[in-house]
């Protein structure tokens, strides 16, 4: 176990370069050019591009993680590898891939045990997320992203219902000259992984052809613990092609994987073995297969006059077969659900929008009108987990039924920008609808529909106080609805869809300081959340989970972030203080708990030293520290995961010869071997809360890349 003093040191140690920035940073930035979108349509124009100068001119807060930053010096298989340097962002590795990553932003999102929800995805503006906000981050292409925009905010609302925050994957354009690389990757566990890049263009740099861009690549790993061992392939290929005022894009991807499920541990057994597995996810061999297939077409047509045309259609579908845990006692009662689920699931949806980008009394006028459609129909069917005395293994049929959801959302925003201020905002109407058809009636009909909606309005202002610095509000709301599966059941255990679950209604607000110079930048924002009717557990029964609202929620916090170089020297921090905290309450939860789930501190500190070699050789040593205060792991606040700092340590080279690179890394993890619970699994009903983290853990890749 590590002292508090020495957290201490740490986190002081980390922050430094937030507090001493104001003072170093004096100097004016020259704008850099505006970047192309790429020919992918943006669901919502936040941002526009990923250059500094479009960010630098919003009120809307947003971070940008560059492709480079994602791959250099990383296994490129997890989101949570590179976005710790985000601040408001909570994401964590759970070490269990059957289950996705912990993502959270600004406390939206926390509550999920599974996947992601309360926050909305999108790859190459297409939806990583149903429209009943649940979604995974598992298909993002990281081995071929331009940039991941990570929207929080008032602002994240106008991605329409469930958008606590935003993460927004764009990947390359294929250019002249092309690219091809490959890399192979090996780490701790049994981990490895290998990937291929191909991007280009046909055609001549007078008269383009088509881009290409093309990413394949697989992984697998033993797992850190007994039952977790997983591995995913994935295959993501995008063709854009320019027309005379506009541009035609087609996106495909595709992903196959499976996972043995380690599931959580008890406080005791935690603390007697992090390394363990408990005997249930053994005996009944625990595990996940999922297949997923979409397509998507982008096109955009200048019409004249600023005015533009843009649509984007897209459909899939998903194919999920998981091995749960739940004892064959438990099965006995005529409502359940069985052990096994077996979802298969088509999707589909649109977006368009017309958008005017002109000259207007002084300033520029960027204002855009559009309609977001979404469908996802899931066949749902429930298997028990054993047949005689076998266990694990598909047994009869306890459930099946057709759930749907659907949203039809008109939206406008507006944005007026002059050199020293910004106003901008936005309105977007939320209509969600639900529904379930049960032809399995034997444990009860689960069929019935609900609906949700509501306005989403939001207003920013931003206003250049001088070159260098600027200060910038927002106010807005948020909608949350419930997912098909927290809506699913109802709490006293009655047939039928849980109609008296409401959405979660939210009003969001900001204030903050942006400052930049030569050398770096740094940003520092105040909000305060305040949410009527929060989505909270109403507990297990029959292996059902089931959901209610639990009273109001606020969540106050800070968020602190820098980056600069001084020479070959470079630093980056972020730092984030969420309060979040029940108002009301329930009946079972009190007034005063904390959101489980959530650190009330967190904090991402690097530093980056590159060396002189010769011209053809580069390189860079870092050592990176990360602090997370805390974490409840259920409303009662009767089970917590205690405070951590880890430090690691990377170094990667790179040579070139002509047309070739060769690149190398070698990263250690937790370097000093501490004891962790890397996340906590949110008011589990079997109490096993905890996830452990990994100890110690050494990763090294190579690099083959060419230009042609």
């Amino acid at each position: 176990m590590h002292h508090a003093s020495s957290n201490a040191s740490l986190r002081w140690l980390a922050l430094s370069p937030l507090l001493a920035l104001p003072a170093l940073l004096h100097a004016q930035t020259s704008a850099p050019a505006l970047e192309s979108d790429g020919g992918s349509l943006a669901p919502v124009v936040i941002i526009g591009s990923g250059s500094a100068e479009q960010r630098w001119r919003s009120s809307a807060t947003a971070d940008v993680v560059y492709g480079s930053e994602l791959r250099d010096g990383q296994l490129q298989i997890n989101l949570s590898e590179s976005l710790g340097r985000v601040p408001g962002l909570v994401i964590r590795n759970r070490e269990n891939y059957a289950q996705d990553l912990q993502v959270s932003i600004r406390g939206f999102g926390a509550r999920s045990t599974f996947g992601i929800r309360g926050l909305r995805l999108f790859v190459d503006g297409i939806p990583a997320s149903a429209p009943d906000g649940s979604g995974q981050a598992a298909n993002f292409p990281l081995g071929s992203a331009e940039r991941i925009e990570v929207v929080r905010g008032p602002f994240a609302s106008l991605y329409g219902a469930s958008s606590g925050g935003a993460i927004l994957l764009y990947t390359e354009d294929g250019g002249q000259p092309g690219e091809w690389r490959t890399g192979l990757a090996l780490g701790s566990n049994g981990l490895w992984r290998l990937s291929t890049q191909v991007k280009g263009q046909t055609g001549t740099p007078q008269a383009p052809g088509w881009s290409y861009t093309l990413d394949a690549g697989k992984f697998a790993t033993d797992g850190a613990r007994p039952q977790s061992e997983a591995d995913r392939s994935t295959l993501n290929a995008k063709l854009s092609r320019p027309h005379e005022g506009g541009r035609t894009t087609l996106v495909f991807n595709r992903q196959i994987a499976f996972a043995l499920d380690p599931q959580g541990l008890t406080q005791a057994q935690y603390d007697a073995d992090a390394e363990q597995t408990a005997p249930q996810p053994v005996l009944f061999n625990t595990r996940k297969s999922v297949s997923q297939t979409q397509v998507g077409l982008a096109w955009e047509q200048a019409l004249g006059g600023g005015h533009k045309l843009e649509l984007m259609g897209y459909g899939g579908q998903r194919r999920v077969i998981q091995f749960q845990s739940i004892p064959p006692g438990a099965q006995a009662a005529p409502s359940s659900s069985g052990g096994v689920i077996d979802l298969d699931r088509d999707y589909g949806g649109f977006n368009a929008r017309w958008r005017l980008q002109t000259d207007w009394q002084g300033g520029r006028l960027d204002v855009s009108a559009g309609l977001a459609g979404d469908r996802q129909s899931d066949l749902r069917r429930g298997y028990e987990n054993f047949v005689g005395t076998t266990v694990g293994v598909l047994g009869a049929l306890r459930r099946d039924e057709t759930n749907r959801a659907t949203t039809l959302d008109p939206y406008l925003r507006a944005s007026w920008q002059k050199a020293d201020w910004t106003l901008e905002g936005g309105l977007r109407r939320v209509n969600a609808r639900y529904s379930s058809d049960d032809v399995f009636l034997s444990n009860g009909d689960q069929s019935g529909s609900t609906q949700f909606s509501g306005y989403l309005p939001v207003v920013g202002v931003r206003w250049q106080l001088t070159p260098q610095l600027q200060s910038y509000a927002a106010i807005g709301r948020g909608l949350e609805t419930p997912t098909l599966n927290e809506a699913a059941y109802r709490p006293d255990g009655t047939a039928g869809f849980n109609t008296d679950l409401n959405a979660s209604r939210s009003t969001s607000a900001e204030v903050g300081l942006r400052g930049r110079n030569a050398a770096g930048l740094w940003n520092a924002t105040l909000f305060d959340i305040r949410t009527k009717d929060e989505i909270v557990s109403a507990g297990t029964s029959n292996g059902r989970a089931t959901f209610t609202n639990g009273g109001t929620t606020r969540r106050q916090g800070l968020e602190l972030s820098a980056e600069y170089g001084l020479g070959n020297v470079t630093l980056s921090s972020a730092y984030t203080y969420l309060r979040a905290r029940y108002g009301s309450g329930t009946a079972s939860i009190p007034a005063g708990n904390r959101l489980p789930g959530l650190p009330e501190q967190q904090l991402f500190a690097q530093v980056g030293w590159a060396p002189g070699f010769a011209a053809d050789i580069g390189g860079q040593f870092a050592l990176e520290a990360r602090h997370s205060s805390k974490v409840f792991a259920n409303d009662a606040n009767t089970a917590q995961a205690a405070a951590y700092t880890l430090l690691g340590l990377s170094a990667r080279f790179e040579q070139t010869a002509g047309a070739w690179t060769w690149r190398q890394f070698v990263r250690i993890d937790n370097l000093m071997d501490r004891k962790y619970v890397g996340s906590v699994i949110v008011n589990d009903g079997n109490s096993r809360f905890f996830e452990p983290g990994l100890g110690r853990a050494v990763s090294v890749g190579v690099e083959l890349s060419r230009r042609f």
